[in-house]
């Protein structure tokens, strides 16, 4: 099984061969990508859209036809846009070398030292 720096390497690496890093990215470029597919989340949430996994693998299973299947079932759904914006974040640690396991390890310990609601209202 991948940690989540095993995958961040192998998303770049997928993207790099689709041709996203052709020329340098800015780091701005890519938090805003990412921001965005987060902002494409809320509005799939705000007109519950929603992924139909059921309907999803029975068209899949029948036809064969993984594509439309996707694209009818998933493709602009929130679990789909939340999807993006996870590769998105993963990509770009790939790109910028980021150990996120070890990161996200760090982080977590450090939070369950913090006070309730880390000390904010909410």
């Amino acid at each position: 099984m991948l940690n989540l720096t095993e995958y961040a390497k192998e998303v770049h690496q997928a993207n790099v061969s689709k041709g996203f890093y052709e020329k340098p990215v800015e780091i701005g470029t890519h938090l805003m990508l990412i921001t965005s597919e987060l902002a494409e989340a809320l509005e799939a949430d705000r007109h519950s859209i929603n992924a139909d996994r059921v309907t999803f693998s029975k068209e899949f299973s029948e036809s064969g036809d993984f594509v439309s299947a996707f694209k009818k079932n998933i493709k602009d759904s929130y679990e789909d846009e939340i999807a993006d914006a996870v590769i998105r974040l993963l990509d770009h640690c790939g790109y910028k070398g980021i150990d996120l396991e070890w990161h996200v390890g760090q982080k977590l310990k450090y939070n369950a030292t913090r006070e309730n609601k880390h000390g904010k209202k909410y």
